[in-house]
């Protein structure tokens, strides 16, 4: 969920960014008194998400701006569809016009591919997650997104959770510490409910990495018949979570494994924005 202070700082940030001394063309062109309607129309199928970050661009631009008939987010959309419309002075829809679109159409591209991928597993009870490969400043609206497509969110940040990657584990091997009593003495000075998160990228890792206290284990980068191996040695003992490189393609094969999460980074830094358009209505 988005806070509204996280909302309204993110979305002023950007209003400012993009008029910092106002909208110069709307002031000098268009009468202060003209008013404007227009549509939010999806120019190709979607999943919709960002309508409260949509509606904000307008408002904290001018509080008289209306944003009427938005559709919920998670709402599956189809090309042509109206998704919105937006009435108020001329001056003020049109300054806020493009950073209105640039945060819809980004987080309806993420909702959108999430959803393909949760639709690609259908049926095998596996997780869809998100990582924390999001732009700077925008992991919460991004993350919005990811549940909008039906997808899971990760650790929201390094605070969060313990998750010990690939460097975290050189480091202590070349210390000439043992993994599992490193990470047992490691793990007992932090709350006893924190969530840990090892990664692994061998099979015979999996043991120390068990006696020393996970309790989820991500599987990176192995193999169909690793992964099938991997769930198997932790046999319920901890959460098996399947990483890297994986596609629309792989997907479900991994799902089939027996994984219970797949973690795809390309959620959010491969996404596609979404083709949207706020077209005037001209009488």
């Amino acid at each position: 969920m988005i806070t509204p202070a996280v909302l309204e700082r993110t979305v002023r940030a950007a209003l400012e960014e993009d008029a910092p001394w106002g909208d110069i063309t709307s002031t000098a062109l268009l009468p202060e008194e003209a008013t404007a309607t227009a549509d939010l129309i999806a120019r190709e199928d979607g999943v919709f998400s960002g309508g409260d970050v949509f509606s904000a661009a307008f408002l904290l631009t001018d509080s008289a701006v209306q944003v009427d008939g938005l559709v919920a987010d998670g709402a599956r959309f189809v090309a042509g569809d109206v998704l919105a419309t937006v009435t108020g002075p001329a001056r003020s829809v049109l300054t806020a016009e493009r950073v209105a679109l640039n945060f819809t159409q980004r987080m309806c591209g993420i909702a959108t591919l999430t959803a393909r991928y949760v639709d690609a597993v259908a049926g095998t009870g596996v997780r869809i997650a998100d990582t924390r490969k999001t732009t700077p400043g925008l992991r919460e609206f991004e993350r919005h997104a990811v549940l909008s497509g039906g997808g899971s969110n990760h650790r929201r940040s390094l605070s969060d959770a313990v998750m010990a990657k690939d460097n975290h584990l050189a480091v202590l091997q070349a210390s000439g510490q043992d993994l599992a009593s490193a990470l047992r003495a490691g793990l007992a000075r932090l709350p006893h409910t924190t969530h840990v998160v090892i990664e692994v990228d061998r099979l015979d890792q999996i043991a120390a990495v068990l006696e020393g206290g996970a309790d989820t284990v991500l599987l990176d980068n192995f193999s169909l018949d690793d992964l099938r191996a991997g769930v198997q040695m932790l046999s319920g003992r901890a959460v098996a979570e399947a990483s890297g490189g994986v596609t629309l393609d792989t997907v479900r094969s991994i799902a089939e494994t027996g994984v219970q999460v797949i973690s795809v980074g390309a959620l959010t830094h491969s996404a596609r924005a979404l083709d949207l358009g706020l077209d005037l209505r001209i009488d």
